[in-house]
């Protein structure tokens, strides 16, 4: 398999192994964010040469097929609401066609690669402040080192998702994982809207999705982060399926970064486990941010003509997502040290 993508990439040793280990540290992100990992992947593809709709289209290539390995270990540790997921699955659908069509619009216009790179800038940036703004203010932004024996129903409802809760009452009303009812119709617009993100972006739609089913749904974060991601399967496998129809899939791109992300949506999923709900917005906060100023930096320097500030937004990209992925792991090991101390320690 990696010997077709060798060829592929043109016998490129140094690339191979590029995709390879980006794949593997996109794969932790992915699976403990409950996000394809693609708002990385996608941008990374545009600051080096590669066509807006290969970029796209080999992005949700990808989240296809890490989905599929995080949301099994997902589904293991009981945080997927297949309720949830089911019903987002239309709306998502929807969006993601309306989205594909925008791209090829503006393509034919010469505006996508400018478009979606501004798009990026401006989402990445916006929710990413509102996360970390939101999990610093609140308690326990640190370690919770009982996070494991958590029980859903012990999550606190944000109170923008109280207030719609208690504001849409439109029927059919659905009951959640976590005691949480909300009318079927918010779902539905949510779902429609980051599918729209989706298809435009060539995402998962993770970045956005994961935080409204907080905000805006009220799900626990381990439910949302699962959920995510087994919403992730069927809306990264209707993406990849169009825009492979379009020739916007580069299997020499997508099978290295599929092979390293196998072991990492893996290791991710399970480190969410041990790390508390404030522990992951605050990665999440700190990695959008990232992602927007490198992102920004790459378009500025694609718009002047600089090779250096394209290169330096490209490095920022891969950079951030090394730094956060260790972070992860670290925080992670550290949690299950102290567990097991305190597990020591306690009488028989």
């Amino acid at each position: 398999m990696l010997d077709s993508s060798f060829a592929l990439l043109g016998g490129s040793p140094e690339l191979l192994a590029l995709f390879v280990g980006f794949g593997l540290v996109v794969g932790v992100l992915f699976g403990f964010f409950g996000m394809g990992g693609s708002f990385l992947v996608t941008p990374a593809l545009l600051m080096m040469g590669y066509a807006p709709r290969v970029a796209v289209g080999s992005g949700m290539a990808f989240v296809f097929g890490t989905a599929v390995i995080a949301t099994l270990k997902h589904h293991d540790l009981g945080q997927v609401d297949y309720k949830l997921g089911v019903i987002m699955i239309a709306g998502t659908t929807l969006g993601i066609e309306v989205g594909r069509a925008s791209v090829f619009y503006l393509e034919a216009l010469g505006l996508a690669g400018g478009v979606i790179s501004v798009a990026y800038v401006l989402l990445l940036g916006g929710i990413g402040l509102l996360v970390t703004r939101e999990a610093l203010a609140g308690d326990g932004a640190g370690i919770d080192h009982d996070a494991a024996d958590k029980d859903l129903s012990d999550y606190e409802i944000p109170p923008v998702a109280k207030r719609i809760q208690e504001t849409v009452r439109i029927p059919p009303m659905v009951s959640l994982r976590g005691d949480v009812q909300v009318s079927a119709w918010v779902i539905t617009f949510v779902a429609f809207l980051t599918g729209l993100l989706s298809g435009f972006l060539g995402v998962g739609g993770g970045f956005i999705r994961m935080p409204a089913m907080i905000y805006a749904i009220g799900v626990p974060v381990p439910v949302a982060v699962g959920t995510d991601l087994f919403e992730i399967v069927f809306s990264g496998a209707i993406g990849s399926y169009l825009y492979g129809q379009g020739g916007g899939v580069d299997l020499g791109i997508v099978v290295p970064l599929l092979f390293g992300s196998a072991l990492g949506a893996r290791v991710g999923s399970a480190a969410t486990a041990v790390v508390d709900a404030d522990g992951i917005k605050v990665y999440f906060g700190g990695m959008l941010l990232v992602g927007a100023l490198a992102v920004g930096i790459g378009e500025v320097g694609s718009y002047v003509g600089s090779e250096l500030l394209e290169t330096l937004g490209l490095l920022l990209v891969i950079g951030a997502a090394v730094v956060v992925a260790a972070a992860i792991l670290y925080t992670a090991l550290r949690s299950l040290r102290a567990t097991r101390r305190r597990g020591a320690a306690s009488p028989e």
